[in-house]
């Protein structure tokens, strides 16, 4: 538990690699909440290392519990925004207009597929592009962002009481 912002932070990087790599290699676009749920990661990656560096440092101690808490708030944050993407998918509620078809991200390769008169696929939030085990990668990542939120909280807890 004592190293648990550093397993945060090297968590954060691997989901986000992760999240880069089903769309380098695997060709899935991410839609407007998925792009958002990256966000999550890009400020909580940031935030693990201040937490790591403060609870190693004898000066910065007093700092590591209240980092730690915005650490937890980041991934209920992140954790909510992945459940919400993921109803969107099952269809449980309405997804942002952007985000069901009527516009989106445009990258430089559709935009020169459209040029040679093919059609633009825009990505939608409401279809889960891939799925393991049923879940699909919004369903995973509210799996993993509410597991980083308890584990951190449970890691203030800790450093509260140390």
């Amino acid at each position: 538990m004592r190293n648990w912002p550093a397993l945060a932070l090297a968590i954060s990087i691997v989901v986000l690699a992760g999240a880069y790599a089903f769309q380098v290699f695997g060709g899935l676009q991410p839609c407007e909440l998925c792009h958002l749920q990256r966000e999550v990661y890009f400020i909580a990656i940031p935030v693990a290392a201040l937490a790591l560096v403060s609870s190693r440092l004898d000066q910065l101690k007093t700092f590591a519990p209240w980092l730690g808490a915005v650490l937890a708030i980041i991934f209920l944050g992140g954790a909510l925004i992945a459940g919400y993407h993921a109803g969107v998918e099952w269809h449980w509620w309405p997804g942002p207009q952007a985000c069901t078809g009527g516009a989106g991200p445009v990258s430089a390769a559709a935009l020169g597929r459209l040029m040679r008169g093919g059609r633009f696929n825009i990505p939608r939030c409401d279809e889960a592009a891939w799925r393991l085990l049923g879940i699909s990668m919004a369903g995973w990542n509210t799996l993993i962002s509410a597991g980083l939120a308890a584990w951190t909280a449970a890691w203030v807890a800790r450093e509260r009481k140390a």
